[in-house]
């Protein structure tokens, strides 16, 4: 599974740097000198990592081979992607990279079906998105109160909700 790392922004002067939106806890590693990123499309990748910095709290990074503004500009709304295999695991038994929950299916304590991980949204409380069969999408705090176990070998989630939210 592809994962976007970033994603390429305007040109930053006349060049060829480009402003990168950060996607990943890692900047350093991810965008470091010499590193090959895959882009989605495809067709304008791989680039590879000729300079990194930052500039007023942006990344600017230049690639091989893109010299001027307007070939940086042809690269404005680029993803850049990794493969899901290039993470390591987490030392944390209680961390979840979001590729690992999305396709899980949610059930109660109970045993009852609720429905599957659709997404996870990262808005001050990290959110699970679950998609119900004929009901509309629940949004499950992610917490261990409310979601006492993970189980990703079993692909299930166990939820704990409360009264009314579900």
């Amino acid at each position: 599974m592809q994962l976007v790392v970033g994603r390429i922004g305007r040109p930053h002067g006349v060049r060829g740097d480009v402003t990168v939106e950060v996607r990943t806890d890692d900047p350093e590693l991810r965008f470091a000198a010499g590193a090959a990123i895959a882009t989605d499309p495809p067709e304008r990748g791989p680039l590879v990592v000729e300079e990194r910095r930052w500039h007023r709290g942006a990344l600017l990074l230049s690639f091989e081979g893109v010299a001027d503004r307007d070939a940086a500009e042809g690269l404005r709304g680029t993803m850049l992607v990794i493969d899901s295999a290039e993470l390591a695991p987490s030392d944390d038994p209680d961390e979840f990279h979001d590729h690992q929950l999305i396709g899980l299916a949610v059930e109660t304590v109970s045993g009852e079906p609720v429905g599957e991980v659709s997404d996870v949204l990262h808005h001050g409380q990290d959110l699970l998105v679950v998609r119900r069969k004929g009901q509309e999408e629940a949004l499950i705090p992610f917490v261990r109160a409310l979601v006492p176990e993970v189980d990703l070998e079993a692909g299930r989630l166990v939820v704990d909700p409360p009264e009314g939210l579900l």
